[in-house]
């Protein structure tokens, strides 16, 4: 999970961290949503939640509790809110406690989270998960975002800004590829695999390459020579690692013959922008 504030205790959070740090499975999910606000002062409404400006911040103007909504035209699945406050500056505005909804709309919310924020400076780290270590994240329409009292009795509230993550996609696993044509069926596999820890000459890899590219009209000489040199680059020099070089998209079969690479055993990955 990311960074969490700098206490957490029966739902109290309090310190918080100046600087914003997430895990690298989680992404940013506040740009697909549509967001709205109670209530607003005129120059601090909703557009200072999402500015990117800690100097900024929303002014509820209106009764409590202050709320803010997080609309999405499709389920998401929502793991982490973080949001910046500032009590040294903001004092009797700054959030006290904030219970966390979601629902399908308005009118089937439910709070998944209370907290409650302890002169808070900096971010503040809102896990979404449950008690249950296998709900680690809710999936939801809408989420929402209740102040429901402030530090010092206060009546308005300010936030400066709002973040939401999601667990990131996992990428689409590598599976093994089978040819479907019976002239491709006929070529494949008909060189024995390379050896990586022999030193291999540049001239013999290419022929075992052109081999297997030059029916059809699918060999770009140039780049696959290039290919060439990388895969005798990394096997003279035993790096074990794969080397990224970029097929032109418009090569047709392109799948087909990196597969056949990887039947060479050739440490080249090749991949597409």
């Amino acid at each position: 999970m990311a960074d969490s504030s700098e206490g957490e205790e029966e739902g109290k959070l309090t310190g918080g961290s100046q600087q914003l740090v997430v895990d690298d499975d989680l992404r940013e999910m506040g740009k697909k949503a549509a967001w709205s606000v109670s209530s607003y002062k005129p120059g601090n409404g909703v557009l200072s939640l999402r500015d990117d400006n800690l100097e900024t911040y929303w002014q509820s103007d209106g009764a409590q509790p202050h709320l803010v909504n997080v609309q999405f035209q499709k389920k998401v699945k929502l793991q982490l809110v973080v949001l910046y406050v500032d009590f040294k500056l903001d004092e009797s505005y700054t959030p006290g406690k904030i219970s966390i909804r979601a629902g399908d709309g308005f009118h089937n919310l439910k709070e998944i989270k209370a907290v409650e924020l302890v002169k808070p400076t900096g971010w503040m780290h809102i896990s979404l998960s449950g008690n249950d270590p296998r709900e680690t994240f809710v999936n939801t329409f809408m989420l929402q975002i209740a102040v429901l009292s402030n530090h010092l009795n206060g009546r308005d509230t300010h936030i400066r800004q709002i973040k939401v993550y999601g667990p990131r996609p996992n990428p689409i696993p590598l599976q093994p590829f089978q040819f479907t044509s019976t002239e491709f069926i006929t070529y494949s596999a008909t060189n024995p695999p390379i050896n990586k820890s022999e030193i291999l000459s540049l001239d013999d890899l290419s022929n075992r390459i052109m081999e297997i590219g030059s029916y059809n009209g699918l060999l770009d000489v140039h780049g696959w020579m290039i290919i060439c040199w990388l895969c005798s680059n990394v096997a003279r020099h035993d790096l074990g690692k794969h080397t990224n070089y970029t097929l032109n998209p418009s090569w047709k079969l392109k799948n087909d013959l990196s597969t056949q690479l990887l039947e060479l055993q050739c440490p080249v990955e090749v991949i597409d922008y």
